[in-house]
């Protein structure tokens, strides 16, 4: 299986379209928020994960996400992520991953995404602006 996107999103919505076919559209795809009020600051954003799963694979799994503070390899985890899901094989599926990241300055969070035991990192920042 591989992780084929991960993002902050502010709202994820699935329709039909004929074939079967499934579109998925997302909204309010973010790198940056200004912060609600000066930090330390709390913020509660939504990381989608699209996952895919080849048809001859058994389509169960763990994604693991791990919020590390900066954007040097080896900053601090803040906060720490992992959901089991099924999917079909031959299907996508997805994750929503709510975390609660704790700011205590201005700066950058970085998400990241991997299928457990050993996929591939995704790497996501997220960077909190100054109050607007």
């Amino acid at each position: 299986m591989d992780i084929v996107s991960a993002l902050f999103a502010e709202n994820i919505n699935l329709r039909p379209v004929p074939g079967p076919s499934t579109r998925i559209d997302l909204t309010g795809i973010m790198f940056s928020l200004p912060a609600p009020t000066p930090p330390p600051v709390t913020v509660q954003p939504h990381l989608i994960v699209l996952i895919r799963c080849r048809p001859n694979e058994v389509g169960q799994g763990i994604l693991e996400v791990t919020f590390t503070e900066g954007t040097d390899a080896g900053g601090e985890e803040i906060a720490r992520n992992a959901s089991p899901f099924t999917v079909e094989p031959g299907k996508f599926t997805y994750r929503l991953v709510r975390a609660e990241l704790a700011f205590k300055q201005y700066g950058t969070i970085e998400a990241h995404c991997r299928l457990v035991p050993n996929g591939a990192v995704t790497t996501v920042p997220l960077t909190l602006l100054p109050v607007v």
